[in-house]
């Protein structure tokens, strides 16, 4: 087709597309997803009293990497300042802007350390806008009253789509083929070209993306078995094995979907290749310390391992660019694009519209009603404490937000500097060294308000002290 056609073709679509009023926009979903059922914007009551002696014209929320809008669009209608930035900072400049915050939110490239927190003299929480937590120093933020939260749930679904797209690819040499037709290279081949039907898929953990992806890959005529450490009970004619190497021995697709901790550290690794079948397929999607690479390299080279998916590194590129992804992040680097039925990725498993919204709104309803409520429910570092709101009515109430350690006599300290008052509604918890009162006195006045915070201020035990009133 000649130049002149397409054109005509494009202006053509064109003015069909004016005539009958369609958005014609790519960015929006072609059919009505589940997110479409959800209020756009979710927030707490506004009759629920907020942080004092701030107004929340006071309060400061830095977000960072790009964080979805939905997220900032329920900060601004509290009334929070929001300062919003499309990539991570640099330490230096993170160092000065979080000085000042009460509230931040990241995504998985900002490494909060020590460092970086004992600047942040004003900072009450974090919310993660993704899965993990890792990029947090949780010791520290957990001993200094941090409260910290993420969406360990909302990506779920994006994340299943994903590996079922990647099982399908590897199993037909898409990534291969479509390199070759780029590069004007016609090879039409069936060979080691596989339907999925009929095949076994491995999981190894069954958790949310585990078992969802399990529903996905039995609706296409897969079998699946899963190793999890915990005994989880099985959706579908799923089957659980009591061990890794009998899942992979008889795997022909195997998936990672567990945490990064010391014990999945190069959880699959030369041993783990050899036990499985001549041909079989690896794919992660969790964290990139999970596959020994080279290991992986070595087994892809010798045809042990007829192909592989990631989605996930070692080492990751701090920003988006060109030639970012080399052998100076990774020295596997070249050696691994060069071999054949090699899908990579750069971490874009929950990187779909629909989940980075609910993720938005997940973390920063958590982060609000925890700034307002003094709300702990979700959080991964705090016990989860939480009591029914205080509407504006309520003029001689005062709602006491203690973090204390965990030590005993605490609470007989606490009810003894209360007790002149009375006590409406209190609860308390504890996670490890950390405890976490909540009460509320009623009939109060400002004085009372003042000697009740600096009575508590000066108890041994206390690690942060908020009211809300």
């Amino acid at each position: 087709m000649s130049g002149v056609n397409i054109n005509n073709l494009q202006n053509t679509f064109q003015r069909a597309m004016n005539l009958s009023g369609s958005p014609g926009a790519v960015s929006t979903s072609p059919t009505q997803s589940f997110m479409d059922a959800l209020p756009r914007r979710m927030s707490t009551s506004k009759h629920i009293k907020t942080l004092k002696p701030f107004s929340t014209g006071d309060m400061k929320i830095l977000l960072l990497e790009n964080v979805n809008e939905t997220a900032i669009s329920i900060f601004k209608e509290q009334g929070y300042q929001v300062e919003f930035y499309k990539a991570a900072l640099p330490e230096e400049e993170l160092i000065e802007k979080i000085k000042d915050v009460h509230a931040i939110g990241i995504r998985s490239k900002t490494k909060l350390s020590a460092k970086i927190l004992e600047h942040a003299n004003n900072l009450v929480v974090i919310g993660c806008f993704c899965i993990g937590t890792n990029q947090v120093d949780l010791t520290y933020a957990t001993q200094h009253g941090i409260a910290v939260f993420n969406s360990p749930f909302s990506n779920s679904r994006s994340v299943a789509e994903l590996v079922i797209a990647e099982i399908i690819s590897l199993a037909r040499q898409l990534g291969d083929r479509s390199i070759e037709l780029h590069t004007g290279t016609w090879n039409k081949v069936s060979h080691k070209c596989w339907e999925v039907r009929g095949k076994t898929l491995g999981i190894i953990g069954y958790g949310h993306i585990g078992s969802q992806l399990s529903v996905l890959a039995e609706a296409m005529g897969l079998h699946v078995l899963y190793y999890d450490t915990v005994t989880i009970m099985a959706l579908g004619t799923a089957k659980q094995v009591p061990t890794l190497d009998e899942l992979l021995n008889k795997s022909d697709f195997v998936t990672c979907h567990v945490p990064a901790t010391p014990e999945t550290k190069n959880m699959l690794s030369a041993p783990q290749f050899a036990a499985m079948k001549d041909g079989a397929y690896v794919i992660n999607a969790s964290r990139g310390t999970v596959i020994d690479i080279p290991a992986l390299v070595a087994a892809c080279k010798c045809g042990k391992i007829a192909g592989a998916a990631l989605d996930v590194y070692p080492n990751e590129p701090g920003k988006n660019g060109e030639g970012v992804f080399n052998n100076e992040l990774n020295s596997w680097t070249s050696e691994f694009v060069s071999l054949p039925n090699i899908i990579l990725t750069p971490h874009i498993g929950g990187s779909t519209e629909e989940a980075q919204s609910s993720i938005g709104v997940e973390v920063a309803t958590s982060l609000t009603k925890y700034i307002n409520e003094g709300n702990s429910v979700g959080s991964v570092n705090f016990p989860e404490v939480s009591l029914r709101s205080l509407d504006y009515d309520q003029e001689n109430t005062v709602r006491v937000l203690y973090i204390h350690h965990n030590v005993p006599g605490v609470l007989k300290t606490v009810n003894n500097i209360l007790s002149n008052h009375n006590i409406e509604k209190q609860f308390s918890d504890s996670n490890g060294d950390i405890a976490y009162l909540m009460a509320d006195i009623s009939s109060v006045d400002q004085s009372d308000i003042k000697d009740i915070y600096t009575q508590l201020n000066q108890t041994e035990s206390k690690i942060s002290i908020r009211l809300l009133y």
